[in-house]
Protein backbone atom coordinates (compact mmCIF):
# COMPACT_ATOMS: atom_id res chain seq x y z
CA UNK A 1 0.00 0.00 0.00
CA UNK A 2 1.50 3.15 -0.66
CA UNK A 3 1.06 5.84 1.54
CA UNK A 4 1.23 9.84 0.78
CA UNK A 5 4.25 11.36 1.04
CA UNK A 6 3.78 15.03 1.97
CA UNK A 7 6.49 16.30 -0.20
CA UNK A 8 4.86 14.76 -3.42
CA UNK A 9 2.14 17.24 -2.91
CA UNK A 10 3.75 19.86 -5.03
CA UNK A 11 2.80 17.30 -7.92
CA UNK A 12 -0.57 18.24 -7.86
CA UNK A 13 -0.05 22.16 -8.18
CA UNK A 14 2.75 21.44 -11.11
CA UNK A 15 -0.22 19.36 -12.95
CA UNK A 16 -2.79 22.14 -12.09
CA UNK A 17 -0.72 24.73 -13.95
CA UNK A 18 0.30 22.59 -16.66
CA UNK A 19 -3.20 21.61 -17.20
CA UNK A 20 -4.64 24.90 -17.47
CA UNK A 21 -2.18 26.50 -19.93
CA UNK A 22 -2.81 23.87 -22.05
CA UNK A 23 -6.21 23.79 -21.95
CA UNK A 24 -7.16 27.09 -22.55
CA UNK A 25 -4.33 26.90 -25.61
CA UNK A 26 -6.64 23.74 -27.23
CA UNK A 27 -9.67 25.56 -26.36
CA UNK A 28 -8.66 28.37 -28.40
CA UNK A 29 -7.69 26.61 -31.52
CA UNK A 30 -10.96 24.06 -31.26
CA UNK A 31 -13.27 26.75 -30.84
CA UNK A 32 -11.67 28.72 -33.89
CA UNK A 33 -12.60 25.58 -35.92
CA UNK A 34 -15.75 25.07 -34.51
CA UNK A 35 -17.21 28.22 -35.47
CA UNK A 36 -15.69 28.48 -39.18
CA UNK A 37 -16.87 24.98 -40.01
CA UNK A 38 -20.14 25.01 -38.18
CA UNK A 39 -19.35 21.62 -36.40
CA UNK A 40 -21.39 21.54 -33.17
CA UNK A 41 -19.38 18.49 -32.18
CA UNK A 42 -16.39 20.75 -32.37
CA UNK A 43 -17.48 23.54 -30.35
CA UNK A 44 -18.46 20.95 -27.52
CA UNK A 45 -15.17 19.22 -27.82
CA UNK A 46 -13.79 22.78 -27.25
CA UNK A 47 -15.52 23.57 -24.44
CA UNK A 48 -15.08 20.16 -22.52
CA UNK A 49 -11.87 21.25 -23.03
CA UNK A 50 -12.34 24.86 -21.25
CA UNK A 51 -14.30 22.75 -18.44
CA UNK A 52 -10.77 20.66 -18.02
CA UNK A 53 -9.12 24.09 -16.49
CA UNK A 54 -12.13 24.88 -13.80
CA UNK A 55 -11.16 21.29 -12.88
CA UNK A 56 -7.38 21.87 -12.75
CA UNK A 57 -7.93 25.21 -10.76
CA UNK A 58 -9.83 22.84 -8.20
CA UNK A 59 -6.92 20.35 -8.41
CA UNK A 60 -4.79 24.15 -7.11
CA UNK A 61 -6.85 24.71 -4.82
CA UNK A 62 -7.71 21.32 -2.99
CA UNK A 63 -3.58 21.17 -2.87
CA UNK A 64 -3.37 23.71 -1.34
CA UNK A 65 -6.09 23.32 0.87
CA UNK A 66 -5.30 19.72 2.43
CA UNK A 67 -1.88 20.89 2.77
CA UNK A 68 -3.58 22.68 5.70
CA UNK A 69 -2.56 21.15 9.14
CA UNK A 70 -5.07 20.01 11.54
CA UNK A 71 -7.03 22.55 13.57
CA UNK A 72 -9.87 22.46 16.41
CA UNK A 73 -12.59 22.04 14.20
CA UNK A 74 -10.88 19.68 11.88
CA UNK A 75 -9.15 17.14 13.87
CA UNK A 76 -8.16 14.73 11.23
CA UNK A 77 -6.50 17.74 8.62
CA UNK A 78 -7.97 19.35 5.49
CA UNK A 79 -6.94 15.78 3.29
CA UNK A 80 -10.51 15.08 2.10
CA UNK A 81 -10.66 18.17 0.25
CA UNK A 82 -9.24 15.89 -2.70
CA UNK A 83 -12.24 13.62 -2.30
CA UNK A 84 -15.09 16.03 -2.16
CA UNK A 85 -13.37 18.13 -5.45
CA UNK A 86 -13.09 14.54 -7.19
CA UNK A 87 -16.95 14.61 -6.62
CA UNK A 88 -17.53 17.84 -8.07
CA UNK A 89 -15.30 16.97 -10.90
CA UNK A 90 -17.44 14.06 -11.77
CA UNK A 91 -20.81 15.25 -11.13
CA UNK A 92 -19.33 18.28 -13.95
CA UNK A 93 -18.39 15.68 -16.60
CA UNK A 94 -22.28 14.26 -16.00
CA UNK A 95 -23.19 17.71 -16.79
CA UNK A 96 -21.42 18.04 -19.89
CA UNK A 97 -21.86 14.85 -21.24
CA UNK A 98 -26.05 15.75 -20.91
CA UNK A 99 -25.04 19.11 -22.88
CA UNK A 100 -23.42 16.92 -25.40
CA UNK A 101 -26.06 14.63 -25.49
CA UNK A 102 -28.90 17.24 -26.07
CA UNK A 103 -26.67 19.48 -29.26
CA UNK A 104 -25.54 15.95 -30.78
CA UNK A 105 -29.79 15.19 -30.94
CA UNK A 106 -30.57 18.33 -32.43
CA UNK A 107 -27.46 18.59 -35.02
CA UNK A 108 -29.25 14.60 -36.41
CA UNK A 109 -32.43 16.24 -36.30
CA UNK A 110 -31.21 19.47 -38.77
CA UNK A 111 -30.10 17.18 -41.13
CA UNK A 112 -27.17 19.87 -42.07
CA UNK A 113 -23.56 17.92 -43.00
CA UNK A 114 -20.77 19.68 -42.18
CA UNK A 115 -17.36 20.71 -44.20
CA UNK A 116 -14.34 20.36 -42.01
CA UNK A 117 -11.20 21.02 -43.70
CA UNK A 118 -7.63 20.72 -43.14
CA UNK A 119 -7.19 23.09 -40.39
CA UNK A 120 -9.57 20.61 -37.97
CA UNK A 121 -7.53 18.00 -38.61
CA UNK A 122 -4.77 19.61 -37.98
CA UNK A 123 -5.99 20.56 -35.10
CA UNK A 124 -7.61 17.51 -33.43
CA UNK A 125 -4.34 15.87 -34.07
CA UNK A 126 -2.47 18.32 -31.75
CA UNK A 127 -5.48 17.60 -29.38
CA UNK A 128 -5.16 14.05 -29.38
CA UNK A 129 -1.18 14.24 -28.69
CA UNK A 130 -1.46 16.89 -26.11
CA UNK A 131 -4.43 15.99 -24.04
CA UNK A 132 -2.72 12.12 -23.87
CA UNK A 133 0.75 13.28 -23.00
CA UNK A 134 -1.29 15.61 -20.08
CA UNK A 135 -3.54 12.50 -18.95
CA UNK A 136 -0.41 10.03 -18.20
CA UNK A 137 1.34 12.93 -16.46
CA UNK A 138 -1.72 13.64 -13.88
CA UNK A 139 -1.63 9.21 -13.86
CA UNK A 140 2.06 9.25 -13.03
CA UNK A 141 1.47 12.04 -10.35
CA UNK A 142 -1.41 10.25 -8.99
CA UNK A 143 0.10 7.17 -8.89
CA UNK A 144 3.46 8.70 -7.06
CA UNK A 145 1.10 10.36 -4.51
CA UNK A 146 -1.69 8.48 -4.34
CA UNK A 147 -3.91 10.81 -4.69
CA UNK A 148 -7.30 11.06 -6.09
CA UNK A 149 -7.84 14.06 -7.42
CA UNK A 150 -4.93 13.73 -9.84
CA UNK A 151 -6.53 10.92 -10.49
CA UNK A 152 -9.68 12.22 -11.93
CA UNK A 153 -8.03 15.35 -13.73
CA UNK A 154 -6.28 12.77 -15.66
CA UNK A 155 -9.31 11.11 -16.69
CA UNK A 156 -10.74 14.50 -17.69
CA UNK A 157 -7.44 14.79 -19.96
CA UNK A 158 -8.37 10.80 -21.20
CA UNK A 159 -11.84 11.74 -21.90
CA UNK A 160 -10.92 15.03 -24.46
CA UNK A 161 -8.44 12.69 -25.74
CA UNK A 162 -10.65 9.66 -27.07
CA UNK A 163 -13.43 12.35 -27.82
CA UNK A 164 -10.69 13.59 -30.13
CA UNK A 165 -9.86 10.78 -31.46
CA UNK A 166 -13.62 9.98 -32.46
CA UNK A 167 -14.36 13.59 -33.97
CA UNK A 168 -10.96 12.76 -36.21
CA UNK A 169 -12.62 9.45 -37.35
CA UNK A 170 -15.82 11.63 -37.83
CA UNK A 171 -13.95 13.54 -40.09
CA UNK A 172 -12.59 11.42 -42.11
CA UNK A 173 -16.17 9.45 -42.71
CA UNK A 174 -18.15 13.38 -42.98
CA UNK A 175 -18.33 12.72 -46.89
CA UNK A 176 -20.69 9.97 -46.15
CA UNK A 177 -23.45 11.11 -44.30
CA UNK A 178 -24.84 14.64 -43.24
CA UNK A 179 -25.64 12.73 -39.36
CA UNK A 180 -21.98 12.20 -38.71
CA UNK A 181 -21.35 15.39 -36.80
CA UNK A 182 -24.70 15.00 -34.43
CA UNK A 183 -23.59 11.13 -34.25
CA UNK A 184 -19.74 12.09 -33.08
CA UNK A 185 -21.33 13.76 -30.29
CA UNK A 186 -23.30 11.09 -29.12
CA UNK A 187 -19.92 8.71 -28.56
CA UNK A 188 -18.28 11.27 -27.19
CA UNK A 189 -21.29 11.68 -24.40
CA UNK A 190 -21.00 7.87 -23.60
CA UNK A 191 -17.27 8.28 -22.85
CA UNK A 192 -17.80 10.98 -20.71
CA UNK A 193 -20.36 9.27 -18.66
CA UNK A 194 -18.26 6.52 -18.33
CA UNK A 195 -15.47 8.61 -16.88
CA UNK A 196 -18.25 10.58 -14.76
CA UNK A 197 -19.24 7.12 -12.79
CA UNK A 198 -15.51 6.06 -12.55
CA UNK A 199 -14.86 8.75 -10.56
CA UNK A 200 -17.74 9.14 -8.56
CA UNK A 201 -17.63 5.65 -7.74
CA UNK A 202 -14.00 5.94 -6.34
CA UNK A 203 -14.64 9.17 -4.60
CA UNK A 204 -17.36 7.99 -2.89
CA UNK A 205 -16.35 4.65 -1.98
CA UNK A 206 -13.47 6.58 0.01
CA UNK A 207 -15.40 9.36 1.93
CA UNK A 208 -18.09 6.82 3.00
CA UNK A 209 -15.20 4.20 4.15
CA UNK A 210 -13.38 1.47 3.29
CA UNK A 211 -12.02 -1.98 3.44
CA UNK A 212 -8.15 -2.31 3.76
CA UNK A 213 -6.72 -3.87 1.00
CA UNK A 214 -5.04 -7.53 1.01
CA UNK A 215 -1.77 -5.86 1.13
CA UNK A 216 -2.45 -3.50 3.66
CA UNK A 217 -3.90 -6.64 5.88
CA UNK A 218 -0.81 -8.75 5.49
CA UNK A 219 1.71 -5.70 6.41
CA UNK A 220 -0.32 -5.38 9.41
CA UNK A 221 -0.33 -9.34 9.80
CA UNK A 222 3.44 -9.56 10.07
CA UNK A 223 4.06 -6.31 12.27
CA UNK A 224 1.28 -8.57 14.96
CA UNK A 225 3.48 -11.53 14.20
CA UNK A 226 7.09 -10.02 14.36
CA UNK A 227 5.85 -8.46 17.93
CA UNK A 228 5.42 -12.14 19.06
CA UNK A 229 1.60 -11.51 20.58
CA UNK A 230 -1.42 -13.99 20.28
CA UNK A 231 -4.24 -11.98 19.50
CA UNK A 232 -6.20 -12.28 16.91
CA UNK A 233 -7.17 -8.90 14.96
CA UNK A 234 -10.96 -8.71 12.61
CA UNK A 235 -13.32 -6.03 12.13
CA UNK A 236 -10.93 -3.41 10.35
CA UNK A 237 -12.54 0.07 9.50
CA UNK A 238 -10.07 2.49 7.23
CA UNK A 239 -10.51 6.14 6.40
CA UNK A 240 -8.14 8.32 4.76
CA UNK A 241 -8.00 11.67 5.18
CA UNK A 242 -5.36 12.92 2.88
CA UNK A 243 -1.74 12.12 4.13
CA UNK A 244 -3.74 11.20 7.60
CA UNK A 245 -5.24 7.43 7.90
CA UNK A 246 -7.27 6.15 10.72
CA UNK A 247 -7.25 2.79 10.91
CA UNK A 248 -9.93 0.82 13.55
CA UNK A 249 -10.57 -2.66 14.32
CA UNK A 250 -11.17 -5.08 16.73
CA UNK A 251 -8.13 -7.48 18.72
CA UNK A 252 -9.34 -10.34 20.83
CA UNK A 253 -6.82 -11.27 23.22
CA UNK A 254 -6.58 -13.85 26.15
CA UNK A 255 -9.42 -13.23 28.81
CA UNK A 256 -7.16 -14.36 31.53
CA UNK A 257 -4.72 -10.70 30.76
CA UNK A 258 -5.47 -8.03 33.11
CA UNK A 259 -6.88 -4.49 31.60
CA UNK A 260 -2.69 -2.74 32.05
CA UNK A 261 -1.56 -5.98 29.84
CA UNK A 262 -4.09 -5.95 27.07
CA UNK A 263 -3.50 -2.20 26.70
CA UNK A 264 -0.05 -2.91 26.22
CA UNK A 265 -0.08 -4.80 24.26
CA UNK A 266 -2.79 -2.56 21.63
CA UNK A 267 -1.01 0.60 22.64
CA UNK A 268 2.73 -1.63 20.89
CA UNK A 269 0.39 -2.53 18.45
CA UNK A 270 -0.49 1.12 17.77
CA UNK A 271 3.09 2.42 18.27
CA UNK A 272 4.21 -0.12 15.13
CA UNK A 273 1.32 0.77 12.67
CA UNK A 274 2.22 4.75 13.40
CA UNK A 275 6.37 3.79 13.02
CA UNK A 276 5.93 1.33 9.82
CA UNK A 277 2.81 2.54 7.81
CA UNK A 278 2.10 6.03 9.16
CA UNK A 279 -1.24 5.07 10.07
CA UNK A 280 -3.14 6.51 13.33
CA UNK A 281 -4.64 3.17 14.97
CA UNK A 282 -7.69 2.68 17.34
CA UNK A 283 -8.18 -0.85 18.94
CA UNK A 284 -11.11 -2.37 20.33
CA UNK A 285 -10.04 -5.24 22.89
CA UNK A 286 -12.44 -8.11 23.48
CA UNK A 287 -11.84 -11.05 25.73
CA UNK A 288 -11.61 -14.36 24.06
CA UNK A 289 -14.96 -15.89 23.14
CA UNK A 290 -17.08 -12.66 22.81
CA UNK A 291 -16.29 -12.24 18.97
Amino acid sequence: MALNNPADKNWTLIEGWVSISANIVLFCLKLWVGLITGSVALMADAYHTLTDSLSSAIVIFSGWLSRKPADDKHPFGHGRSDLISSVFIGVLLALIGFKFLFKSVEQIRSGVGVEYGTAAIVVIVMSILVKESMAQFAFWAARKNNNPILKADGWHHRTDALSSIIVLAGILCSSFATWIDGALGIAVTLLIFYASWEILNDSVSRLIGETPDRDLMKQIDVIIDEIGLDVQPHHFHLHRYGDHIELTFHLTMDAGMTLEEAHEKAHLIEHKLRDQLGIEATIHMEPDGQR
